[in-house]
């Protein structure tokens, strides 16, 4: 005979001295079945199941209270069944806070008891925590379980960035499918990725426009990396139609915690880093955090060498209950002579992987970024908020370098050698409003925004022709460049949005995404003529996505999504251009596994990419350098990504993509060729196992493959990059707060391509044998 289910009719959170109570009201106060000893732990959350019960409130079949403390994302108590799940999600780590559940005079913890628990996962800081993250904020800006996003979103843990020793950003998206490199700025922690066919210059930052190519991102300074996929305009404004990455960072912690750290490896790597954090005050009403780190080191080129600065505080202040201030600032520099491109040679061969293809005497970079912004959160009520953010990000670049401008023959390399400035100013700003609601047995919650994006651009730039590069015998003591005024502009972009986003519940396994977008886009491309020219655009943006849980742990989702892009250019009659448009259709299903420890998603999409230019069919016209808005581009694939927890101590993340992004129209580009640098099937695999018990316990080992196969270097598919597979290694060991670990990257010394720009000489080789040990003291 089946017990019978009592009603839980409200739910009331308590700050105390200690921490924090979740109470639960029953019906006529009738007792809960509540067994603690299956409390457990999931990433950053405490999870509670209260089996034989369902919650009757009046405001729904869900109660969610957002950031009730400074170190608690999110309380949620929601109907799974016939089955009641207490969620307490952490900011950083799992809470520090002392959370208790309250019913009927009982009360039971939710934190991890003893000494021994706290040794298993560290949960100050950075944290020990799992490799399976259940929620994200990417796809929707509100803390939502990724089973109930009708899109793929990928996360990429800090657990997983510490355990493979991850240096830039493009390294930490390694593990996600469908996402390839897709060429940095000179070596710079900068760069693109290709998703799903698309390349997508810079990425976000805590859901913010980070400007572009030319920005350095600060790893030490992360904490888990979100991975959209597909269009993203409905929230983020003018994005490629493959997806976004948005990088969430570490937030000051209202206890006590300091970190120090040392690096160093093969070819001259060093990095010393600090991560402080705590309160400032007696009743932790104004915590910081503070990060620093510098990282020198020589490339796998001759005479390559670079410099990383990193500085970066953030303030957080608890103006009362219901109000949070939080404010960043961030710098990084990068100096020092970067590393070259590549050449193939009409053999297929590539010139030797030390071989530098320039002139190192007249090479140098200088990139500084400064970063600061704010956000401010109020709460109304427990079903209303209104958030405030702003942010700037300053860039500025002062660069020479010698390029090599194509492959005549196998021995001589023509040059061209560039003296540039370049600086950019991106000031973004957001406000939104988020309201939960009822309609009858429909929970609702809403999200409407606007945000504005104004981006300033100086560039100038001095030229020089110089003597080619002999690559059998080069000589590299050549007469100082005769530069000479090359291009230069000043150009002002500026795009205005507004959105609505509603999920609804429908039922408690059918949920329903819907919103849209509008976008004003203008840009003066050199607002220093007389008479400058502004190209103004507008674009809707559409996503409706269905999500169908036929039981706790299977999720089927749909969904239809709109992305755009401006097109800065004008036909032959003075007309502007279209936006670029991408238009995506996609359907998958999200499976746990093992009590939830371990998730998949296996997505199914086909994104088409319209109003393409090509070059126009009037020869004359074309030689003007007129296009026309024929193109079209498709990509269409099928992903598989896998992460969590196997066994205790067995951890993995791991992924499979085929990507199928070829020419679907053209004037000039044969119909059918595939786009640049997209492989058709690409794998990988990181696993760590940490022995649990003994003498021995601590000590673990992670193994990771990487599979890329071949690609096609330009859209002309004129060559081939040929497939490689990539093998990384590491040992650690880890006891209370001390961390040391060795990690090897390219195990056997593979000599691979990673990248391509359309150009047999702007080719990205792969990093040879890669050594790197570090120690990490927590106190």
């Amino acid at each position: 005979m089946e017990a019978a289910q009592v009603q839980v009719t409200g739910v009331k959170l308590d700050r105390t001295e200690t921490g924090l109570d979740i109470v639960l009201e029953t019906a006529e106060g009738k007792p809960l079945t509540i067994d603690a000893t299956k409390f457990r732990r999931e990433g950053n959350n405490l999870i509670a199941e209260i089996p034989n019960a369902t919650l009757a409130l009046p405001q729904g079949q869900t109660f969610v209270a957002e950031n009730p403390t400074a170190d608690i994302a999110t309380v949620q108590v929601e109907q799974a069944g016939g089955t009641i799940r207490v969620s307490v999600a952490g900011n950083n780590a799992l809470p520090k806070t002392e959370v208790t559940l309250k019913t009927g005079g009982l009360a039971y913890s939710l934190n991890p008891e003893g000494d021994e628990a706290d040794d298993e996962l560290v949960v100050t800081g950075a944290g020990r925590g799992a490799y399976r993250v259940p929620n994200a904020s990417t796809a929707t800006r509100t803390d939502t379980p990724i089973r109930d996003i009708p899109q793929s979103i990928q996360v990429v843990p800090q657990q997983v960035l510490r355990d493979r020793n991850v240096n830039t950003l493009t390294e930490a998206v390694e593990t996600v499918s469908g996402v390839v490199d897709g060429s940095d700025y000179f070596g710079a922690p900068t760069g693109a990725r290709i998703i799903r066919g698309f390349s997508q210059s810079g990425n976000f930052r805590n859901g913010f426009r980070d400007a572009d190519f030319f920005t350095l991102t600060g790893l030490g300074t992360i904490d888990r990396v979100e991975v959209l996929k597909g269009p993203a305009s409905v929230l983020f404004g003018a994005v490629e139609p493959g997806g976004i990455i948005n990088v969430v960072t570490k937030q000051p912690l209202s206890e006590p915690f300091h970190e120090l750290a040392f690096e160093a490896g093969n070819r001259a790597f060093i990095q010393p880093s600090i991560d402080f954090s705590g309160p400032l005050n007696d009743n932790k009403t104004i915590l910081y955090r503070l990060i620093a780190s510098y990282q020198r080191s020589d490339g796998f080129q001759d005479f390559v060498n670079t410099n990383l600065t990193t500085i970066a505080p953030t303030l957080t202040f608890k103006l009362g209950d219901q109000t949070d201030l939080n404010l960043y600032y961030e710098y990084i520099d990068f100096d020092g002579i970067p590393e070259q491109y590549t050449s193939i040679l009409s053999d297929n061969s590539f010139l030797p992987r030390s071989f530098y293809q320039g002139y190192p005497g007249y090479t140098f970079a200088d990139i500084t970024t400064q970063k600061i912004g704010y956000t401010l959160n109020h709460r109304f009520s427990d079903s209303l908020q209104i958030r405030n953010s702003f942010s700037v990000s300053a860039n500025k670049v002062r660069e020479r370098y010698t390029l090599a401008l194509d492959v005549v023959d196998d021995r001589f390399l023509p040059q061209i050698a560039q003296d540039r400035e370049y600086s950019q100013d991106n000031y973004f700003g957001q406000i939104d409003l988020l309201g939960k609601f009822n309609t009858g047995s429909i929970s609702h919650q809403v999200l409407i925004g606007f945000d504005f994006n104004r981006n300033v651009e100086n560039f100038e730039s001095n030229r020089s022709r110089i003597p080619a590069l002999d690559v059998l015998n080069p000589n590299y003591n050549i007469p100082r460049p005769n530069y000479v005024p090359g291009r230069s502009f000043d150009e002002l972009t500026e795009s205005y949005g507004v959105y609505i986003q509603d999920q609804i519940a429908l039922l408690d396994n059918l949920k329903l995404l819907i919103g849209g977008r509008f976008d004003w886009v203008s840009q003066t491309p050199d607002t220093s003529t007389l008479n400058p020219l502004t190209q103004n655009d507008f674009a809707f943006s559409p996503r409706i996505g269905l999500v169908y849980q036929p039981s706790r742990s299977i999720s089927l989702y749909a969904s239809y999504s709109r992305s755009f892009i401006p097109t800065f250019e004008f036909n032959a009659d003075d007309q502007p251009f279209e936006p670029t448009k991408g238009t995506q259709y996609e359907a998958g299903i999200k499976v746990d596994f093992l009590n939830g420890k371990l998730s998949t998603t296996l997505a199914a999409y086909q994104i088409t990419k319209a109003n393409v230019t090509t070059p126009n069919p009037d020869p004359e016209l074309a030689a003007l350098g007129f296009s026309i808005q024929t193109g079209e581009q498709r990509s269409r694939g099928l992903e598989l990504d896998i992460a969590g927890e196997i066994s205790p101590g067995w951890r993995v993340i791991g992924s499979y993509a085929y990507t199928d992004a070829r020419v679907t129209e053209d004037n000039t580009i044969p119909v059918g060729n595939r786009l640049v640098n997209v492989p058709e099937n690409q794998a990988s695999l990181w696993t760590t196992y940490e022995i649990q018990n003994g003498s021995l316990k601590g000590l673990g080992f992670g193994l990771g493959l990487f599979y890329v196969s071949e690609r096609q270097g330009d859209l002309d598919n004129s060559f081939t990059i040929p497939s490689y597979l990539r093998t990384d290694a590491s040992v650690f060991y880890r006891r209370g707060q001390f961390n040391a670990a060795i990690n090897i990257r390219n195990l056997f010394d593979a000599d691979y391509i990673r990248a391509s720009e359309a150009s047999r000489t702007f080719l990205r080789r792969g990093a040879p044998f890669t050594i790197t040990g570090s120690i990490r003291w927590e106190f």
